[in-house]
Order: C-alpha cells, then structure tokens, then sequence
C-alpha cells in the first residue's frame, strides 16, 4: 500500500534489546492531503529509521506501507510500518 501527505511530526527514536539482538524504531505523522484530512502514525524500523532525519516538517512525502494487526490479551493493536519512504 502506499499512503502520501505531508510530515506534521517526527516523534523521538526507541531503541532496545530483544531476543534477536538491538532495535531501533523510528515513527513519524504523515497528514493526508484529502478533503478530509488524516494523520497517520507510521514507524519506520531498522536502518531505515535514519531515511526521516534527512527530511523536514513539512515536506511532502509518499510512504511504501504494511498495515498489521496483532491480538495481546484479548486486546487488538495495529501497526503501520514503512518500508520505503520517497520525498514529493
């Protein structure tokens, strides 16, 4: 999938230790550009998470997207991960 608007936020990087070793997460809110405008929390992970910092507040981007659900003690959660991210 693929989801475009403008950078309204880059929210401070996580890091941590897993089992498989160091992680690095980093998330951003994307604005749609729709009549009726959303903003998106999407979170780039890995050396990937480095592509946002060359990119400002404002800046139009176009963003290559996952969506997945996961179920935790009866509760739902959804992420949206990015897999590629592209200035406009």
């Amino acid at each position: 999938m693929e989801i475009s608007g403008k950078l309204v936020e880059k929210l401070p990087q996580q890091t941590g230790q897993g089992r498989n070793g160091q992680w690095v997460k980093q998330e951003f809110i994307l604005e749609t550009q729709d009549q009726y405008p959303r903003k998106v929390c999407i979170a780039l992970w890995g050396d990937k998470a480095r592509e946002i910092d060359s990119m400002s507040i404002g800046d139009g981007l176009k963003a290559s997207i996952n969506v997945e659900s996961r179920e935790f003690n009866g509760k739902w959660y959804t992420d949206v991960k990015a897999w590629r991210i592209e200035k406009l």
